[in-house]
């Protein structure tokens, strides 16, 4: 699908933050015919890195996809994307197993954070109706009106508009400044891990280290260390760990320790990574949080978009793909409602929000699966026995990953709960005796056939009584 362009301009609209959300929401106001002002706290990307501690690498999968395509840069992105199409477990004895993440033509994405921020930017710079701000600071918000005031170079500028969105991210200062408005509720909860990124260059001839179409997991339990490719051949990791206790950012302080944390958990990776005991020693961990807002719309006149809204952990892979389905769904509410803002608003909360914070449990949740369950035998069974039953019978069975992955017409608040009964029933099955020397036979998915048609379909009719 493709944005029409529309001649006539409406609305004039203030965007907070030109993120990768910002942009791609600058665009498709744009090409609604709205006149859009996008400013940027940070200088330019593409002028200066702005990227220093924050990850330089997204899994991009079928939502943000979609998003991409409505505004016609899904191909120029994928050019750069590194296509990952399963799991790879590293065990602590340095042996490896796989979980496909799909079906064989299924992958999630490695993009280049900047990259696509700068792809998106060199777009709307295209765009008529839009200008561009660097280095402008939000100081003020009149919640009122949706006039701000802009911070450059001492001087303080105020921006009329009709409407103004906070799409500034998780420190977003459009949500700040919210909180002192009326019957706003906010809640900020912090995970017990932290994260620094670490480096695993290519070898010589640029060629890469370890399997490139795949994310790495070094499962430990409490703590684990992912590593997503990039096109020169390396590989970006992070290192998730409890910033406090026993085992912990806050005890590994001294270099002897951080050495024989890194031998003792993750020998393997010590003959890959570059100077590993030096950037831990030399880093500080990044806190991990999630955000929850009511309302994300104040007065029909100042409305909060992707992290700025819902701001989540990374271990599903969709805080940016959630933010760019905000921006597409906001663009198909537009049309939808003919432009009446007094209308597109409130689906526009009612229709994110609920999903928004479905998948801000999902990957909370999933940090369990990442860390802990990836690497054992009775899990990867269990997902195998899932995709078998979804090949037999895929308009029955959908596995809760492939939903969140790889559904986007599937909304994360109805994965989140077909995603619940279906594990209710995946238990009972697991309990079948010699479930894995039998996970084959037809005896197992002719019961397992019994059990999802009766409680999937008490569920759908549940969901269409809703």
């Amino acid at each position: 699908m493709s944005l029409s362009k529309n001649s006539s301009t409406r609305e004039t609209i203030t965007i907070a933050g030109a993120g990768p959300v910002g942009t791609l929401l600058a665009i498709i106001l744009a090409r609604h015919g709205h006149s859009v002002n996008l400013f940027e706290s940070r200088p330019d990307s593409r002028l200066k890195s702005i990227y220093q501690g924050k990850s330089i690498n997204i899994a991009l999968s079928d939502r943000g996809w979609l998003a991409l395509e409505a505004v016609g840069l899904d191909r120029l992105v994928k050019q750069q994307a590194i296509a990952m199409h399963k799991r790879i477990m590293h065990a602590i004895d340095g042996s490896l197993t796989e979980q496909a993440y799909g079906k064989e033509s299924q992958a999630i994405w490695s993009v280049s954070r900047a990259g696509i921020n700068e792809q998106l930017l060199d777009l709307a710079e295209q765009e008529p109706l839009i200008s561009i701000k660097f280095d402008q600071r939000l100081v003020d918000v009149n919640f009122d009106n949706a006039c701000a005031s802009f911070l450059h170079e001492h001087n303080i500028e105020k921006v009329s508009a009709d409407i103004l969105f906070g799409a500034d991210g998780a420190y977003s200062k459009v949500r700040r400044l919210a909180q002192e408005t009326p019957r706003f509720s906010y809640s900020q909860s912090y995970m017990p891990q932290s994260y620094i990124e670490l480096h695993i260059p290519a070898n010589d001839d640029g060629s890469f280290k370890m399997a490139k179409n795949a994310l790495h997991i070094w499962p430990r339990n409490k703590f684990m260390l992912i590593a997503l490719p990039n096109p020169d051949g390396s590989f970006t990791c992070t290192l998730f760990l409890d910033f406090q206790g026993d085992m912990s950012f806050a005890s590994l302080t001294e270099r002897d320790n951080v050495e024989q944390f890194f031998q003792a958990n993750f020998a393997d990776a010590m003959a890959l990574l570059e100077n590993p005991i030096d950037d831990f020693m030399a880093k500080t961990a990044n806190p991990l949080f999630l955000v929850k807002v009511d309302p994300w719309v104040i007065n029909e006149k100042v409305a909060l978009i992707g992290d700025a809204a819902h701001a989540m952990v990374p271990f599903y892979g969709q805080g940016m793909n959630c933010g760019f389905e905000d921006c597409r769904e906001l663009g198909q509410l537009i049309t939808q409602y003919n432009h009446n803002w007094s209308k597109i608003f409130p689906a526009y909360q009612a229709q994110r929000k609920i999903n928004a914070d479905a998948i801000t449990e999902l990957a909370q949740r999933n940090f369990i699966e990442m860390s802990e369950h990836s690497g054992q035998a009775r899990f990867l069974l269990q997902k195998k026995i899932e995709a078998e039953f979804h090949q037999r019978h895929p308009e029955l069975w959908t596995p809760l990953y492939s939903m969140v992955t790889f559904s986007p017409d599937i909304p994360y608040s109805t994965a989140l709960v077909i995603g619940d009964i279906q594990q209710v029933i995946m238990q009972e099955i697991m309990q079948i005796p010699n479930i894995e020397s039998c996970w084959q036979d037809d005896l197992v998915y002719e019961k397992l056939y019994q059990l999802a048609h009766a409680l999937i379909n008490d569920q759908q009719q549940g969901l269409s009584h809703d």
